[in-house]
């Protein structure tokens, strides 16, 4: 009910219970739909009458499955406790230990204190691990508890106590990762989680890719689940909560959230004066998801059903998240007083209760039969939404007062003293001794392999299929065409005279590896919502846009030949105007054979200036979870797409790439490297099996494309070959120079090499570089090798063999910025002068804008010249009789300031 109806006390109860009575029995005997008809109906009529619900439809601050429906607890409650217990214990024994090597250490005790029985009913009942006949359930762990999951792989003797030891330390290589890091710890964790909101929204398309798959036949649902656990202040981050019509429109019945609220975020309070769980039950109900809140432990029970006024309910409701906070932290007398005494009637009802036993009345997230309900609840539900737990409970839970139990710095406790030890292990009944507790002394426990709750720890995971979390590491590989092969061929042989773009290159790349009979079912081709300017719409048709539920009407270009289809089985993710939920699906498809053991491989193509810049925190994840597929910046340069301007022009995003050690980034300006670049990295992830991805940019401009050259196959892939080298034409000795050109500003560069020819006299080689962040990564290894082995000849990078025995200074333009080229000049064997686009975008024409950023071939010609000039190998005055003649002002503003 709204927040308004809440506080209303019930004038008469006997009409209430009239109304509730008929409800029910309408739902009894005629079914759900009936009811939910007839609910509807009078909304409908309530509207129509003037009667506003504001705030939206919230229950009451009470468990939404009453105990009566509470199903029989599967397990054995005595033991359990105990299990949780020695995981508690054992969690903190590690943050603990390793702090008392090194304070800057840290780690958090907190979160997982108030989580853990949300994580031991699942690990007990719940989360099935991959087997032979079935692929798993996957979860997504909240980020900071990984001390608890860590302490539990210890109980199952997955992780032994040196392993422990070595908590976020990890250069040695038997550490464990502060976090969930798939790149750290390759056959444990399964995805990043620990940037907040990104486990959230990837959980979403996960689920969804799921589904994308069975209807695809390419990998059964089987009822797996996706379990995604986070907390309340999480749900802040935009990411979060921004894809929750996502997950009910596509109907992701195999989607399960759930929301640890102990009500407080790093800093204090999520919503201090309001009720964080009514806030997110609104904003899940009002998106069509199943909301089961899970808010009081089964002591509460005998109070409520004794509640006959609705006094107690109503102190439930009006209470305040600091207020609740403070009731934790402050004690059973404090919560008598403030709590229960605010009204005489609810005093008088728990007066027969000690303060010790108010304290004792927990929280639902605490108590495993109502997380047990709750979980079971989600799991049974049926009707096609996904779910959501909200679990009410304290943030460090069990730690005391003084040591961060619903205390507001409890987020960054990370070490406990002597005696708070001591009511920790008191508190959960812990086997440990004084004497061991004595001069800082925190030892593990590790109950008898043959004890009872060892037999039923293990006994639990032998029925839910093994352990969890695991991730595969055996993974199929796939054929892949060779350049003469149908997808590639066409694109070695030039076009002649048509003009085409990089992007249309792309496309018939891609569309033809759809046609590629070992290869077609897998390629998952990815869009935000601009596969029209990116030429892609011929495949709506052709390959289908997924829809689960296909398509329901005729399409407004029905008649065309591209016209736009939608299909159950369509292979097109189509993803609307969200980057981050196309990175989303690009991040589930590219860890498929990881998480489903199904290889696919996905293409996510976007505008190069809303890929990295926009999502660059989802990219770095991608590369933590070891991403296998190839993500494809379309209208790249800050001068190709010129009539968009300043927000829309990339001219960085290579740099952005660069910093993700395990992406592989390419500049490509003819199809011919186009076709080789996405070859090479199909054969290096689905053939060798390297854990990296690509980028790669493509542009708008038409121009026409040369044949590929002989033999440069291998320069393209390591990053630059020799596109024309320079010719006199009568072979006496002439200034030269060599120029290196990228991308869009290539083709520049090749127009200034005739102009210095046939103008000045000055022969210019001209270079292809497909990718400065390739050549620079191998050359620094290069160093490296160098370093720790001096005196030892090592094998020159490619940037510096290439232009080890070439005459004159070097020359580089890009339609990036500087700094993209300049990286790799410690390793240019000459004078080294860099063009780049440096400073806001702005919309004009291609040629306008090359002269603003300097970058058009005059610049080329005259930066040649000056660098001649510099060497002393023509006379200063060609420079300025060039700039005069190409109308270059050497008054211009710098775009850079401008």
């Amino acid at each position: 009910m709204s927040d308004v109806v809440s506080n209303i006390v019930d004038a008469d109860p006997i009409e209430t219970r009239e109304w509730l009575d008929a409800l029910s029995s309408l739902t009894h005997c005629e079914g759900q739909d009936r009811a939910r008809f007839m609910i509807h109906r009078l909304l409908e009529a309530a509207d129509k009458s003037g009667v506003s619900f504001e705030g939206g439809f919230v229950t009451h601050h009470r468990n939404t499955i009453a105990p009566h429906e509470e199903p029989d607890y599967p397990g054995d409650l005595a033991l359990e406790r105990k299990i949780r217990s020695s995981v508690r214990w054992n969690g903190v024994a590690m943050v603990v230990r390793a702090n008392a090597k090194d304070k800057s250490l840290g780690g958090h005790l907190a979160s997982y204190m108030s989580s853990c029985t949300l994580y031991e009913v699942g690990f007990n009942h719940f989360f099935r691990a991959a087997s032979e006949s079935f692929a798993g359930d996957l979860i997504y762990f909240q980020g900071h508890i990984t001390p608890g999951i860590y302490a539990r792989s210890f109980l199952e003797g997955r992780l032994t106590e040196d392993q422990m030891d070595c908590f976020r330390q990890e250069v040695g290589g038997r550490g464990l990762s502060s976090y969930p890091h798939p790149y750290l710890m390759p056959d444990y964790w399964q995805f990043s989680t620990v940037s907040m909101g990104l486990g959230p929204i990837q959980a979403i398309y996960q689920a969804r890719l799921m589904k994308y798959m069975d209807n695809r036949g390419l990998q059964p649902l089987q009822q797996r689940k996706v379990w995604a656990f986070l907390g309340d202040g999480e749900c802040d981050e935009p990411e979060t909560l921004g894809a929750l019509n996502v997950a009910s429109r596509e109907r992701l019945d195999n989607l399960i959230f759930v929301i640890n609220c102990n009500l407080q975020r790093l800093d204090g309070p999520v919503r201090g004066n309001g009720s964080v769980m009514s806030e997110l039950e609104r904003t899940f109900r009002g998106a069509g998801w199943n909301v089961f809140k899970v808010v009081w432990g089964s002591a509460w029970d005998r109070l409520l059903n004794d509640d006959h006024t609705g006094l107690l309910q109503r102190r439930m409701d009006e209470a305040v998240d600091g207020e609740y906070q403070n009731f934790k932290a402050q004690g059973g007398a404090y919560t008598r007083e403030h709590f229960f005494g605010k009204y005489d009637e609810l005093a008088e009802q728990v007066a027969s209760l000690s303060d010790e036993e108010i304290q004792g009345l927990i929280r639902g997230g605490h108590d495993p039969v109502k997380v047990h309900a709750a979980y079971r609840a989600a799991m049974d539900a049926d009707n096609g939404r996904p779910t959501v737990i909200l679990a009410h409970t304290v943030k460090g839970y069990g730690m005391g007062s003084e040591h961060g139990e619903a205390d507001m710095e409890a987020h960054n406790i990370k070490t406990m003293t002597a005696e708070g030890l001591r009511q920790l292990r008191d508190r959960f009944q812990v086997p440990v001794t004084d004497e061991q507790l004595q001069d800082g002394g925190m030892p593990y426990y590790q109950p008898a392999t043959d004890s009872p709750e060892m037999r039923y720890l293990q006994g639990c995971r032998e029925r839910l299929h093994g352990f969890q979390p695991a991730r595969r590491t055996n993974h199929e590989t796939l054929p892949i065409p060779t350049l003469e092969d149908k997808p590639f061929a066409a694109q070695l042989k030039g076009t002649g005279e048509r003009e085409v773009s990089t992007t249309m290159a792309f496309v018939r790349v891609l569309s033809g590896l759809t046609k590629f009979k070992p290869l077609r079912e897998r390629i998952v081709p990815i869009v935000p919502d601009e596969a029209r300017t990116f030429g892609m719409e011929g495949m709506f048709r052709q390959l289908g846009i997924y829809s689960p539920e296909g398509q329901k009407y005729e399409p407004a270009d029905a008649g065309q030949i591209m016209f736009y289809r939608e299909d159950r089985t369509g292979q097109i993710l189509e993803e609307g105007i969200t980057e981050s939920g196309a990175m989303s699906s690009w991040i589930a498809a590219a860890t498929a054979h990881a998480n489903h053991g199904t290889m696919l491989v996905p293409f996510y193509v976007f505008y190069a200036m809303f890929g990295f810049q926009r999502v660059g925190d989802l990219a770095w994840a991608a590369g933590d979870m070891m991403c296998r597929g190839f993500m494809v910046g379309g209208t790249a340069g800050r001068t190709t797409i010129n009539g968009e301007g300043l927000q829309h022009q990339d001219g960085h995003s290579h740099l952005f790439a660069s910093v993700i050690p395990n992406c592989r980034t390419y500049d490509p300006t003819y199809a011919h490297e186009v076709a080789v670049i996405v070859r090479h990295g199909l054969q290096e992830m689905y053939e060798r099996g390297k854990d990296i991805f690509f980028y790669l940019t493509v542009m708008n401009e038409n121009y026409p494309h040369p044949a590929m050259p002989d033999d440069c196959e291998e320069g393209i892939v390591r990053g630059m070959y020799l596109l024309h080298p320079g010719e006199t034409d009568d072979g006496k000795p002439k200034p030269r120079a060599q120029l290196l050109g990228s991308g869009a500003i290539l083709r520049e560069v090749e127009a200034a090499a005739e102009i210095l020819r046939e103008s000045h006299g000055v022969i210019a080689d001209v270079w292809s570089v497909t990718s400065f962040n390739e050549l620079r990564r191998e050359a620094l290894d290069y160093d490296r090798r160098r370093f720790l082995a001096p005196g030892e000849r090592q094998e020159r990078p490619w940037v510096m063999r290439q232009l080890a025995d070439r005459q004159g200074p070097v020359v580089a333009a890009t339609d990036s910025i500087r700094l993209y080229a300049d990286q790799i000049r410690a390793w240019v064997p000459s004078d080294f002068h860099v063009l780049g686009t440096d400073g806001f975008g702005r919309s004009d024409t291609r040629e306008a804008l090359r002269r603003f950023f300097e970058v058009d071939r005059y610049h080329v010609v005259t930066m040649a010249l000056w660098a001649l000039a510099e060497r002393g190998e023509i006379a200063p005055h060609v420079v300025s009789d060039a700039m005069t003649h190409y109308g270059i002002d050497p008054a211009a503003p710098n775009p850079l300031d401008n």
